[in-house]
């Protein structure tokens, strides 16, 4: 066989792999249990109803103009599965190697830094919703501004004083030191 009927046998393999695997812009996203994405494929090509497949315990709502990468089983365009959706556009681009994110498009971030670092930045609050917060390490209050560890109020605390203590039902002045 010839150069040209063997590239004429093999033209419908190589079809049905250029049909396995598109890039994609995400064009809209539907709410619910399983994800489905509206994405634009190649010339034109539009696909509505792509599911969108996240690791187990990660989610998130993708802006329209995300990349997705959509895979098609066996080639079949009827049935795509958006495998990676990822935005560059908010990514932040400072990591260095080994460093894991989660972020969001208005910069709130959890950062896993090497060495053992863990940094939560948020614009304006963190809040945890737990029966009981239990912390191994010193709690320091405003640390950015010389702020005092939980140890250091406590001994504050346990150390103080009021003046001005009368018998009976009256009250004390306030304390000599603040916390």
């Amino acid at each position: 066989m010839d150069h040209r009927g063997l590239a004429k046998l093999l033209a419908p393999i190589k079809r049905g792999l250029q049909m396995v695997v598109a890039r994609a812009l995400v064009t809209a996203v539907g709410q619910g249990r399983a994800q489905r994405v509206q994405v634009a494929l190649l010339a034109g090509e539009a696909k509505d109803g792509v599911e969108h497949a996240e690791p187990y315990g990660f989610t998130a709502h993708p802006h329209a103009g995300a990349t997705a990468v959509v895979v098609f089983v066996g080639g079949d365009r009827s049935h795509g599965i958006a495998a990676v959706v990822s935005d560059p556009r908010y990514r932040p681009a400072d990591l260095t190697p080994g460093e894991v994110c989660v972020y969001t498009d208005e910069g709130d971030e959890i950062r896993i830094k090497r060495g053992g670092e863990l940094v939560i930045k948020a614009a304006t609050k963190v809040r945890i919703e737990t029966q009981v917060l239990e912390v191994t390490g010193e709690v320091r209050d405003r640390c950015d501004a010389g702020g005092r560890t939980m140890a250091e109020m406590r001994a504050t605390y346990d150390g103080h004083t009021h003046g001005g203590v009368q018998p009976g039902s009256g009250s004390t002045a306030a304390p000599n030191q603040g916390m």
